[in-house]
């Protein structure tokens, strides 16, 4: 063949470190953006970033010359140093060094554009906690609980 095609698409979560609620309800956007760019910047399409208090959720096709883990490297440590200089209140932020990357199917983009959307109210009915162990189970990843929290 003489070109290369995919079209794989990723459903992103991480955390804030220890879970603390950094990103405020006005900044969520802001986050939100940033890390929609860079995304892009990495040759990753982005469908959707959903920035939370203490998370973000993200659907993204992934780049066809670039590693998972070297993506998010670059998505959490230029986002990090950018958070940190928007305020010095955010002096302390730190992203964890893990993340959750799991396949989603194409034909099933929509529904978890819109289930990223609608994290606000999901995490009414679910914790983040909760919903990461039903995550791990579903896609069959083996986690150990003393450092999936940290």
């Amino acid at each position: 063949m003489a070109q290369s095609l995919a079209n794989v698409l990723v459903y992103f979560d991480f955390s804030t470190k220890n879970r603390q609620p950094w990103i405020t309800e006005e900044f969520q956007p802001d986050v939100a953006a940033y890390i929609a760019g860079l995304f892009r910047n990495h040759d990753c399409p982005i469908l959707i970033v959903n920035a939370r208090p203490d998370h973000v959720h993200s659907l993204a096709a992934l780049s066809r010359t670039r590693s998972i883990s070297d993506i998010m490297e670059a998505v959490k440590g230029v986002s990090s140093g950018w958070i940190k200089s928007k305020d010095p209140r955010f002096h302390a932020f730190q992203w964890p060094g893990g993340y959750g990357a799991f396949s989603a199917s194409p034909s099933r983009k929509e529904i978890v554009r819109r289930y990223i959307a609608n994290q606000r109210e999901h995490h009414r009915r679910f914790s983040f906690e909760e919903e990461y162990r039903r995550l791990r189970e579903r896609y069959g990843v083996p986690y150990d609980e003393r450092y999936l929290w940290s």
